[in-house]
């Protein structure tokens, strides 16, 4: 993952009776564009709009059984992405998606470039199918993640100070800061891309965040109580951010990641992972990786395997030649 140099943006938010939380993005500094794709959250919300990404594979086959979106049919074109007609939407979505610019031309046709999906109960602008290499992607991983989240501080909850690193669209960061109001909650996010739409679905859900544009910590310092991430975890060759994990087929990122928090943590604090973990010859490389990790830095380990098998397409390129499948994997590093 290549390094940014740190970028903050703070607004003055100050609870009553509590330390100030250093917030981004205020409204003030979204831009125009910006401003209207939180207009077109808020009209989505206050519409009762719901949409849940699937995975690739189902999006494109429900996608192809109709080559247009029917007229005002929402979810068709924020949803499954369907190209429509001029003056096929609401006069107001159209005008805020034209004033978002997430238009694209298709023939005749027009076809946005993000979606709009729902995760623990809110809202979230994300990329659409064929998008570019920086694109920001929500799916069922981003789904699993959260419930990762909501499942392990249920069992031991409260926090004061929580970061969620590669942040992309924000799905973890901001369940965070519903779930603790008055905690400080950073993200960090190596792609601009991922900054962006994380400003917009933060401003929307009325969550200030902190939001450092760079790699891994993005030179933030601890201590945390609870670091989050769900980092991509695939072997890409064409090294797209929102897929690849990196070298070890796909498990440098996370195990980085992990490596990181883990000098971050205050006592008794936490690092929650979900990733993609290949098993070769039995062997689970990131249960490996993580318990040799925990063992150098005298933490403690509790891993699980939410599926057993993700991803089962990819086995068929050459470089997973030795992997017998991908595990879905959640993870608990805890600092005694």
């Amino acid at each position: 993952m290549g390094a940014g140099r740190p970028a903050e943006e703070r607004v003055s938010v100050r609870p009553p009776e509590v330390r100030l939380r250093e917030a981004v993005p205020p409204e003030a500094a979204l831009t125009e564009a910006d401003r209207a794709l939180v207009r077109l959250l808020d009209r989505l919300a206050a519409d009762r709009y719901a949409f849940v990404a699937p995975t690739p594979s189902t999006a494109s086959t429900v996608a192809g059984r109709r080559d247009r979106a029917r007229p005002d049919n929402l979810r068709d074109v924020l949803g499954w992405s369907l190209p429509f007609a001029p003056r096929d939407l609401p006069d107001d979505v159209e005008a805020l998606l034209r004033a978002g610019d997430v238009l694209r031309p298709d023939g005749e046709l027009l076809r946005p470039t993000v979606r709009v999906s729902a995760v623990d109960g809110r809202l979230h602008l994300h990329s659409a199918p064929g998008s570019n290499a920086d694109a920001v992607f929500l799916g069922p991983d981003s789904w699993r993640f959260v419930r990762l989240l909501r499942e392990t501080l249920d069992r031991r909850p409260g926090f004061a100070r929580a970061l969620d690193i590669g942040a992309g669209a924000g799905v973890g960061a901001l369940a965070l800061a519903a779930r603790a109001p008055l905690a400080e909650v950073a993200a960090t996010d190596v792609n601009p891309r991922a900054i962006r739409l994380l400003r917009i679905n933060a401003v929307h859900a009325g969550q200030p965040l902190r939001i450092v544009e760079g790699s891994g910590l993005a030179g933030l310092t601890g201590p945390f109580d609870l670091v989050v991430a769900n980092p991509p975890y695939i072997a890409d060759r064409d090294k797209r951010t929102y897929r690849d994990g990196g070298e070890a087929l796909g498990t440098a990122v996370a195990l980085t990641w992990a490596r990181e928090a883990a000098g971050v943590l205050a006592p008794g604090g936490r690092m929650i992972l979900y990733t993609g973990a290949p098993v070769v010859e039995g062997r689970d490389l990131v249960h490996a990786g993580l318990t040799d990790l925990a063992a150098a830095r005298g933490l403690e380990l509790a891993y699980e395997e939410l599926d057993p098998d993700v991803f089962g397409a990819t086995l068929r390129r050459p470089e997973y030649a030795t992997v017998e499948r991908i595990a879905a994997v959640g993870a608990v590093l805890t600092r005694p």
